[in-house]
């Protein structure tokens, strides 16, 4: 089976997120027993790209999944989100469809639903421009379990990333594709090594989570 093939050696390494769906075995996708497995390639092709932005899409979830269900395989379709700030606010929308990809948890466009709403996804992530997200933070987003009514809030700040001078010089000749091949290569590697530290190596303060009443 032809594979897509990926040039950054440490996105096979990136810790993957399992996840129950029962939609999918109520259709005969899976059998009973299995789970759905994300990983963070994943969360690329959706964006269509790797950067800051998605890779903190992706681990934010990763860990405000860990949060809510602990030792549990985590259920899709059964957590509702709500991003602190507009659809507008800094990345929110972006970082809103790799959260809906990973949890199920869709806007106005999700799927309603069988038999009178059974594995309902429609409206289940909304953006509440009444609150504002944590200073500094790319983003801040509610987490919750409608089983247990758990609730956490997590912050995702990314400020604290090193960022290579050279990076600079070499971004414009990469976008513009004017660059040399060796050029937007180098720009590749140095890029990747913020998005590998927020994946495998968030610094302190990078996620911060705290559990809501």
């Amino acid at each position: 089976m032809e594979q897509t093939k990926f040039n950054k050696s440490f996105f096979d390494k990136v810790e993957t997120i399992k996840i129950k769906d029962p939609l999918a075995i109520a259709l005969g996708a899976i059998d009973k027993s299995e789970a759905f497995v994300f990983t963070y390639t994943d969360a690329v092709k959706l964006a269509g790209h790797s950067c800051p932005a998605v890779s903190g899409a992706y681990k934010l979830t990763q860990l405000a999944l860990k949060s809510l269900y602990n030792n549990e395989i985590p259920v899709r379709g059964q957590i509702r989100v709500t991003f602190k700030g507009g659809i507008d606010y800094k990345v929110n929308g972006p970082i809103s469809q790799v959260v809906t990809l990973i949890t199920g948890a869709s806007g106005e466009s999700g799927f309603k639903g069988l038999g009178g709403g059974r594995y309902n996804r429609h409206n289940l992530l909304s953006f509440d421009e009444t609150q504002e997200a944590s200073e500094d933070a790319v983003c801040t987003v509610i987490f919750e379990r409608m089983d247990t009514k758990k609730k956490i809030e997590i912050s995702y700040c990314n400020y604290m990333l090193p960022a290579n001078p050279k990076m600079g010089e070499l971004m414009p000749l990469a976008v513009t594709g004017k660059g040399t091949d060796a050029e937007i290569k180098e720009f590749g590697e140095l890029w990747h090594e913020r998005i590998k530290a927020v994946l495998m190596n968030p610094m302190e303060g990078m996620f911060v989570i705290k559990g809501l009443k």
